[in-house]
Parts: structure tokens; sequence; C-alpha cells
């Protein structure tokens, strides 16, 4: 393997939930059901406005659109990195691995996300926002293997989606369901890691 590719919502990237309250976790709850609302895939793609997800929002949820802007913007100061992935990502560079970015992200969440050091580790990114399609669209996984040149099975996808890593498999990339960060990034090491 040669090449690590990660997803950021949920794998490298969280809101940390002993540091929000329960009114912002019930908020946001439709980020964890299994299929996202349009809405939000239409935010991650780049084709509805921080303005108008500030209308589906208040709409979905019944409060007044000052409430929901409230909440989007602690949504995105509360952004930050996993420290178990983090460490991984270092030790990886460090090991020699080429590492990449292929997530769905929304403009003002990617830019947020971008200033911080951890990203400064990865090689590449593929971001919908940029690119108009969301994984598990087959066309981000083209844009990723094409634009940098990777060969699938010296590549490995980390997602915490399992529709989005069988849309890589399609392609012949290997994949690893991230669960939680403790045990992942155990896993992970022992995989990547201690082969070295």
């Amino acid at each position: 393997m040669k090449n690590i590719v990660f997803d950021l919502g949920g794998v490298v990237f969280h809101r940390d939930s002993k540091k929000v309250s329960r009114e912002m976790i019930d908020f946001f709850a439709f980020i964890f059901s299994a299929k996202m609302p349009v809405f939000w895939e239409e935010y991650d793609r780049g084709t509805l406005t921080y303005d108008e997800v500030l209308d589906e929002l208040s709409r979905l949820k019944g409060c007044d659109r000052t409430v929901a802007e409230s909440y989007l913007r602690e949504a995105l100061a509360r952004q930050e990195a996993i420290p178990e992935t983090a460490a991984l990502i270092r030790d990886l560079k460090k090991a020699g691995y080429n590492l990449y970015v292929l997530s769905n992200m929304s403009r003002e969440f990617i830019d947020f996300l971008r200033q911080t050091e951890i990203y400064s580790q990865f090689d590449g990114e593929v971001v919908s926002c940029e690119e108009r399609v969301i994984k598990p669209e087959p066309r981000i996984y083209e844009i990723l293997l094409n634009r940098f040149g990777l060969n699938p099975v010296e590549t490995l996808f980390i997602d915490d989606r399992r529709s989005n890593l069988e849309g890589a498999a399609a392609f012949g990339i290997a994949t690893f369901h991230f669960r939680d960060p403790e045990t992942s990034c155990a896993q992970l090491r022992e995989l990547l890691l201690d082969e070295r």
C-alpha cells in the first residue's frame, strides 16, 4: 500500500460530543442517518448556498432562521481534529505514505478545515463542493484516481459510511470502515505501520 485516502467528517474531524450541548447534537442528528437529506447533499455538492441551507434547516427544524444560523456557525467553529486520527496521519506521513482527502464537504466547512495544522499533512484533495459531485457517485472516485495517478491496488480509502466504501471498492480501491477512533486507528496502525 502506498496511498492512504481519508474521508474528513467523522474520520479526521468531528465535533467532540463532550464539548457541545444536547440541543446541538439533536439539531444535527440527521447527519448520522443512513441517508443524508437531499438539501445537505446539495450543500456538499456545492449547488446549494449557505443562505439556502439556512432556509432549509429552519424549515426542517421548525425554528427561526437566526436559530438555525447560530447552530450552523457553532457546528463549524466546533470542528476539531480527532486526536487519534491526527496522530495516525502524522505517523503515516513519516513512514512515507502519500496521503489524500476524498470528502463530501461544503465550501464553508472545507475552508475552515484547510486552516488547521493537520490538513497540511495531505498531499492532495478531492472535495465534493469543488467538483460538483458527491460520494458514492462513481465520478468522484475517477477524479481521485486520475488527478493523482493512483493505482487502485496500491490505494486504501478510509471512510465511516459503507456506501462510500462500496463506491471505492467498485474501482478496485482497498477500503477500511472507520467506526470509532480508538479501535479503528489501532487497527490501521497494525495494518499500515507495524509491517514497515
